[in-house]
């Protein structure tokens, strides 16, 4: 029988999940992208509670203007890590979701290691 596009994806995030927690000391960086935006939080997975969420409608127009969306998601990643270190979060484990490492989910993991988070 042959799996739908919803089955298909939530058996990609729980296998990702499987491998992936988030626990006091390093709480999980989840990365959402969708068509034309993106977005990403640090979620302690033991309380349920997310510490730190950006997106990227956070970001002003000028700072967007005439940018490519990889270009946005970088400046995501690093807005992230900015709050992250205000809060006290030195260390994370990435969570890409049912997503591929590569393109704008990549870029917000390098702008949140640019930005002085470590995975």
């Amino acid at each position: 029988m042959k799996k739908t596009f919803q089955q298909q994806k939530i058996r990609r995030i729980a296998r990702v999940r499987a491998k992936v927690k988030g626990v006091g000391e390093r709480p999980r960086l989840a990365v959402h992208r969708s068509l034309s935006h993106i977005s990403a939080q640090i979620i302690d997975d033991t309380s349920g509670r997310t510490l730190v969420a950006v997106r990227d409608l956070e970001i002003s127009a000028d700072g967007r203007s005439g940018k490519k969306k990889t270009e946005v998601a970088s400046l995501v990643g690093k807005l992230l890590a900015e709050r992250a270190k205000e809060k006290g979060i030195e260390k994370v484990v990435f969570d890409r979701r049912d997503k591929r490492y590569h393109g704008r989910v990549r870029a917000v993991a390098e702008g949140a290691r640019e930005g002085g988070l470590k995975f």
